[in-house]
């Protein structure tokens, strides 16, 4: 009786960033919704059948990979010599083991590849044609990596491309001319916490990366401690954002510390990390968190982040926009 009782919960996100209302149409805020709605009932169904938290986790974010709306998986944006490099990172809070994978590029759902990382290797993370290989010795089939050609990331792409080359004809600094590209460009994750009935919570993130990104570089979403991190003592956090910055200031768990060792809850938590410590310093972005009691935080500074959220306590939730449904 009493575990039936235990509270589950989940939360998921699509990416944060420049999200207008009046820039999109009602079409495909329709469809941003339904989705982020399907892959939430999804990740939720498993809860509620008494599923793990980490098996809730990938469901939710297979959904969110599998469709063309979201910069991971089918939707992955291009590099800048035009092809796709996946990243992901799955975390057990109950065990603190990880796993991720960074570079891929014949992974289809690479949430799945991170979790056999972790489950079936001595390693935390894999990269590039090592974590391919990795997945072929384990029966994973591989896709051309044309299965995540989408037109509207291409067309990014181009307008990404120009306004590189016109940044670095100015002062001929390419450092200089990848920050100055829109905040857009530099963004874009899918990502899940959950906690099961068994009082154990797991985080996972999934991206395609930076549009026009180049030498192999690789974002926070791929790196424990800063994309994803899950502990049963404080929190799992799933963020998504300009990774140098999530990168450089461990944002996942710092948030988790901050709920450890100072008892803040995961919304104070979350708020000061994303708004005090990023935001001054120019990170933008958010994180999804969520504690073992099912407390949830759905924290971004941007003008909005795909968002959706459910728990034993509270109805199904599904946002898009800053400050409102």
């Amino acid at each position: 009786m009493q575990a039936a009782e235990s509270p589950i919960a989940i939360a998921i996100h699509g990416g944060a960033g420049t999200i207008e209302k009046s820039k999109m149409t009602p079409e495909r805020e329709k469809a941003y919704r339904d989705k982020l709605r399907e892959a939430l009932d999804k990740g939720y169904g498993v809860l509620e059948k008494g599923g793990s938290s980490l098996d809730a986790v990938v469901a939710a974010i297979n959904v969110l990979e599998d469709s063309p709306l979201f910069n991971a998986g089918k939707g992955a944006v291009y590099t800048y010599e035009g092809r796709h490099e996946l990243d992901a990172s799955i975390m057990d809070g109950k065990t603190r083991q990880a796993g991720a994978v960074a570079g891929v590029t014949r992974i289809e759902n690479p949430i799945n590849l991170a979790r056999m990382v972790m489950e079936n290797s001595p390693f935390v993370m894999l990269a590039g044609e090592g974590a391919e290989a990795f997945a072929q010795a384990r029966g994973v089939p591989m896709v051309d990596n044309k299965v995540f050609d989408t037109e509207q990331r291409f067309e990014q792409l181009q307008k990404a491309k120009e306004k590189l080359k016109k940044e670095q004809k100015r002062d001929k600094d390419y450092q200089a001319a990848v920050e100055r590209l829109p905040t857009p460009y530099k963004m874009g994750t899918v990502g899940a916490v959950a906690l099961d009935r068994q009082g154990n919570i797991a985080a996972g993130t999934s991206t395609g990366g930076m549009t026009a990104k180049r030498y192999g570089r690789i974002g926070d979403s791929p790196v424990i401690g800063a994309g994803t991190f899950a502990d049963n003592d404080s929190c799992a956090v799933s963020a998504t954002g300009h990774g140098e910055y999530f990168i450089r200031y461990n944002v996942a768990a710092d948030i988790c510390a901050r709920v450890h060792y100072k008892g803040k809850s995961v919304g104070e938590a979350a708020d000061e990390v994303i708004n005090q410590v990023l935001l001054p310093i120019g990170g933008t972005g958010g994180v999804i968190v969520l504690d073992p009691a099912g407390n949830i935080a759905m924290t971004f500074n941007t003008k909005g982040m795909y968002r959706a959220s459910r728990s034993s306590s509270q109805p199904a939730r599904v946002a898009i926009f800053k400050d409102s449904e």
